[in-house]
């Protein structure tokens, strides 16, 4: 049975979004598990609420590929594969390594500078072993930085790929230390970014992807709690 009982979701709430986004904040953090089977009435019982909005909820993690329905029993936690990931990472290197080198010479100093919060966040959040404040902040980051390409189409694009690609586990490389490398690549990006060096920029995003694509790896190979 997943330990979910730390993401009760207050009566005031809605219900439908603060459900899916604690059930998404149990997968990143390994609460549950890829390839096991979960009922809507047991995640409901530890979450404090009735079965419907958790169905609800988990139909909305389904169309984002996070789960998928197994007929009279519930929902299982979609497993990735070494091909998943490796597509995934081409992917988005395809679209983020020359979208970085035009945004360093099309964005104002101005622009990138107030992506610097959210960057500082990934590392604070990366160095307290805050994973879920790490997710949030690397979130705004990328696709901050992207949106000033001016394409909402890859924008979206974009974030539909690390919807899909969310580490599963990612609390126990976390507790590990080992996202701190990875989080400080965020600030080396903007730096080159600000200063115009585009290229360097593009080696930097290469990089930073192949970094984090190992981290899935190791991610997803580790025991999870649960």
């Amino acid at each position: 049975m997943p330990h979910l009982k730390s993401r009760a979701i207050p009566v005031q709430a809605p219900l439908r979004d603060q459900v899916a986004e604690a059930l998404r904040a149990a997968l990143i953090a390994g609460d549950l598990r890829p390839g096991v089977v979960y009922s809507a009435p047991t995640l409901a019982a530890e979450l404090g609420v009735s079965a419907t909005p958790v169905r609800e909820a988990m139909l909305d993690l389904a169309r984002e590929g996070l789960v998928e329905a197994v007929r009279n029993k519930g929902f299982r936690v979609t497993e990735m594969t070494e091909r998943d990931l490796d597509e995934f990472t081409e992917i988005r290197t395809l679209i983020e390594v020359p979208t970085v080198g035009r945004v360093a010479t099309t964005a104002t100093a101005e622009q990138l500078e107030a992506l610097r919060p959210s960057a500082q966040e990934i590392v604070t959040a990366a160095r307290e072993h805050d994973v879920l404040a790490y997710v949030e902040a690397d979130h705004r980051f990328h696709l901050g930085l992207l949106s000033l390409a001016g394409n909402h189409h890859l924008v979206q694009v974009v974030a539909d790929l690390r919807t899909r690609s969310r580490l599963f586990g990612l609390g126990s490389l976390n507790e590990t230390g080992r996202l701190v490398a990875s989080a400080e690549e965020h600030v080396e990006l903007l730096d080159l970014m600000v200063a115009g060096r585009g290229a360097e920029a593009e080696e930097c995003m290469r990089r930073h992807l192949a970094h984090v694509r190992t981290l899935w790896a190791e991610g997803t190979a580790r025991p999870l709690r649960g």
